[in-house]
């Protein structure tokens, strides 16, 4: 039988994602959670999985990745200060980070739009060409 301090301290998955300010509601750590988006300790998991300091977490988040320590737990949302206080990032994870922030940049930069909107003649052409492609 468990204590009522040990029971207190368990907190959820999805609940310390939701208190780190990760996702913007429990659903959405949730769904996250079930959609292999998240790892923990290197192992996909179920949303009621007890968190523990010392913790590796992997969260997937559109084009970001990261890779975060658990340092505390806590089941309470408050303030983007202290809710950066549940968690530390690895090095290797911020750098993995910015090298793909960069590389998203100069990939943009380097389709420059077109020179001018197409004419009416230009788009019946476009609109020709789609249509014997079947595009």
């Amino acid at each position: 039988m468990t204590s009522t301090a040990e029971r207190d301290n368990k907190v959820r998955l999805d609940k310390w994602l939701w208190a780190a300010r990760f996702f913007k509601t429990r659903s959405l750590a949730k769904d996250a959670i079930e959609g292999g988006k998240v790892h923990y300790n290197d192992q996909r998991c179920k949303p009621g999985r007890a968190v523990e300091p010392g913790a590796r977490l992997k969260l997937r988040q559109g084009f970001q990745e990261r890779t975060v320590i658990v340092d505390d737990v806590s089941d309470r949302r408050r303030g983007a200060p202290e809710a950066q206080m549940l968690y530390h990032e690895t090095d290797d994870s911020v750098k993995h980070r910015e090298d793909l922030a960069w590389q998203r940049k100069t990939m943009q930069a380097a389709q420059l739009p077109p020179a001018r909107r197409p004419s009416k003649k230009d788009r019946r052409n476009i609109q020709r060409f789609k249509d014997q492609n079947g595009i």
